[in-house]
C-alpha cells in the first residue's frame, strides 16, 4: 500500500514537471491567433514557426554563447571555490567568518552589483564580450560552491592530512594531492549546479552584452517579445531549443548531482 502511493505521488510529481515542455512543444507548432484562443493542442499544425525562430534572432550563435559563458564560469568558480572551501572547513573561527560572509554577500540582490560591475568591467575592457559574462557568473556562483563543498571537505579526517605533512607535502599541495581526489563527487555536483545557474543567467546577461556575438539565449528569448504582439510560436521553439541540451545533461548526469548533493550533506 505505501509502495503504491509512492508511486502515485512520483507519478504525479513527474507529470508536473513534463506538462511545462509538453505546452513548450504545443506552443511551437501553433500560430499568433492559435496560442489566444487557449487550449493545450494545436487546431493546425505549424512547423514554419522553427525556422522563422532562427531567423530572428541569431539562435546558434546566442546558444553557443550561453554554454561557452557557463563552461568558462564553471571552470573559474571550482577554481576558486575549492580553496576558498578548505578555508572554510579547516581555519577554525576566521574560516567560519568567511564562511558566513560569502552566504550573506550571496544573499543580496544581484541588481546592486550591477552597475559596479559594469565599471569594473569596463575598465579592463570585457563589456560585450563572452569572457566578462563568464567571468562575473563565475564569482557569483562562488558562495554556492563553497556552502556545497565546505561539507566534503569536512568529512575528510586531518588525521589524512597531517600524516601528509609528515611526508612533506606543503598546505597546497596535501589540498591538490590528497584532499581534492576525496572530495571529487562533491566538485562534480557543485559544478553542475554552478553550470546550471550560469546556463540560466539574464540579468548580467542583458546587463553587460549588447550585441548578438556576446548575447547569450536568455537574452534572445526575451527579443520575441515585440511592442504589440508577442511572437509565443518561436518563443517556445527558441526555448525548447534552449532547454533540450539542458535536460539531456541533467539527465545524463543526475547520478552524480543527486550522489553527491546526498554525501555532502552528512557531516
Amino acid at each position: 500500500m505505501r509502495a503504491a502511493a509512492s508511486r502515485a505521488v512520483l507519478a504525479v510529481a513527474a507529470l508536473l514537471a513534463i506538462a511545462p515542455v509538453v505546452f513548450l512543444v504545443s506552443l511551437s507548432l501553433r500560430g499568433v491567433d492559435d496560442v489566444q484562443n487557449g487550449g493545450w493542442l494545436p487546431e493546425r499544425v505549424r512547423w514554419d514557426n522553427w525556422p522563422a525562430a532562427f531567423q530572428t534572432v541569431p539562435l546558434a550563435q546566442m546558444l553557443a554563447n550561453s554554454w561557452v559563458v557557463a563552461l568558462g564560469a564553471t571552470l573559474l568558480t571550482a577554481l576558486v571555490a575549492v580553496p576558498t572551501a578548505y578555508v572554510t572547513a579547516r581555519a577554525g573561527r576566521s574560516g567560519k567568518r568567511l564562511h558566513s560572509a560569502l552566504l550573506a554577500a550571496y544573499c543580496a540582490p544581484p541588481i546592486v552589483a550591477v552597475l559596479p560591475l559594469y565599471f569594473l568591467l569596463k575598465s579592463v575592457g570585457l563589456t560585450n564580450s563572452v569572457v566578462g559574462l563568464a567571468l562575473v557568473n563565475g564569482l557569483a556562483n562562488v558562495p554556492v560552491a563553497v556552502w556545497l563543498l565546505d561539507g566534503f571537505v569536512r568529512r575528510v579526517p586531518a588525521e589524512v592530512e597531517e600524516a601528509a605533512w609528515v611526508d612533506g607535502l606543503s598546505v597546497a599541495a596535501g589540498l591538490r594531492r590528497v584532499v581534492l581526489p576525496l572530495i571529487v563527487p562533491g566538485l562534480v555536483a557543485a559544478s553542475l549546479v554552478c553550470f546550471f545557474l550560469a546556463y540560466n543567467e539574464f540579468l548580467f546577461a542583458v546587463s553587460f552584452a549588447q550585441s548578438p556575438s556576446a548575447q547569450t539565449l536568455t537574452v534572445g528569448l526575451s527579443l520575441f517579445q515585440g511592442d504589440r504582439t508577442v511572437q509565443f510560436g518561436q518563443q517556445a521553439a527558441a526555448s525548447l531549443v534552449a532547454i533540450v541540451p539542458v535536460y539531456v545533461l541533467a539527465v545524463l548526469a543526475q547520478r552524480a548531482l543527486v550522489g553527491g548533493l546526498s554525501q555532502g550533506a552528512v557531516r
